[in-house]
């Protein structure tokens, strides 16, 4: 009878252990996936593309929610909780040259032709050589999407040439090379948050700001901005990036639907970038924008001194340059 007191409660306490156990695996994981941009645009509607093939996948054992606008802070913000550990997942795009410098060919002017050329730099460059990079410094790159081909806008004149664009107070995003280029072509560009460019704008913070058509869309920047030029002086891509820290302790199976879903988004991405492309555009001019197209030889002409800077300064900076040129021609 003694034996059975103390047994008694040892299995009682084993079960209750067993079944809190079952419990907790059985919660789905929640995931984070945080990005500045607004509910429809190209990289909003990406990430929740990307949510939807992940949880198709793993049909509740782990749930993907994605969080626009800023919601979990800004770019720089996502991914100090990333190298933290404290959020899953986050879409930064021109910045990520603050992580690996060599992204910083992707805000070299006029070097990215296509979104087929993208995929050639992406397929030959980025995964095989930058994806490491990134590993490294505690991220896990999952893709590469879009953020689209840029255009100016603002509210002092229309910018047809670089010398249009001297003095004015420019808004660009986080990233060094992009400062270095408004400022080759005599601009005053100012880094600042997707999220405070409207207020910027309306205030006269800042003159004009430069985005894919789908962003000055999204962004009601058309409400506050009268003239829209054709550039097209970047092709931004994006690239979701999860917390390695995060990523490494989910089971297999999430780890293999996220990799999965990530080059997945991607042709569904460059699919339905080009339609946006063109309707958000027509939007703009149907709001009233006075719209012009820059010379394109003139910008590119004024930008030599951008690309001699990056091969000086970024190690390999040259090699780099001439391979993703190269791949215009397909890969």
């Amino acid at each position: 009878m003694t034996q059975w007191k103390h047994l008694v409660p040892a299995a009682v306490f084993g079960l209750v252990v067993g079944l809190t156990a079952e419990g907790a695996q059985a919660q789905p994981l929640e995931l984070q996936f945080g990005t500045t941009s607004p509910p429809g645009n190209m990289q909003s509607l990406s990430a929740e593309n990307f949510a939807e093939r992940v949880n198709e996948q793993l049909d509740g054992t782990a749930t993907v929610t994605v969080y626009t606008d800023s919601q979990l802070g800004s770019d720089r913000e996502m991914l100090q909780k990333l190298k933290l550990g404290t959020q899953d997942m986050s879409q930064p795009s021109t910045i990520m040259s603050t992580i690996v410098p060599e992204f910083g060919l992707f805000d070299l002017p006029y070097l990215v032709a296509s979104r087929e050329h993208m995929r050639c730099i992406g397929e030959e460059i980025v995964w095989p050589e930058l994806a490491p990079k990134v590993e490294a410094a505690g991220y896990k790159l999952i893709g590469i999407w879009e953020n689209g081909f840029r255009h100016i806008s603002n509210n002092v004149r229309p910018i047809n040439k670089p010398e249009d664009l001297q003095g004015v107070k420019l808004r660009v995003p986080q990233g060094v090379w992009r400062v270095r280029m408004f400022e080759t072509y005599g601009a005053n560009p100012t880094p600042m948050a997707f999220s405070e460019v409207f207020v910027g704008l309306q205030t006269g913070v800042i003159d004009g700001q430069e985005n894919p058509y789908s962003n000055i869309y999204a962004g009601r920047f058309q409400e506050v901005q009268t003239y829209l030029t054709e550039t097209r002086h970047i092709y931004t891509p994006s690239f979701p990036t999860a917390s390695l820290r995060r990523f490494e302790s989910y089971p297999e199976e999430v780890q293999e639907a996220i990799l999965r879903a990530g080059r997945e988004t991607q042709g569904w991405t460059y699919e339905q970038a080009a339609v946006l492309e063109e309707e958000t555009k027509e939007k703009l001019l149907e709001a009233g924008m006075e719209f012009n197209v820059a010379d394109r030889e003139a910008f590119v002409a004024g930008s030599k001194a951008v690309y001699d800077a990056f091969a000086e300064e970024v190690p390999g900076g040259a090699e780099l340059i001439e391979r993703a040129l190269a791949l215009a021609d397909g890969c």
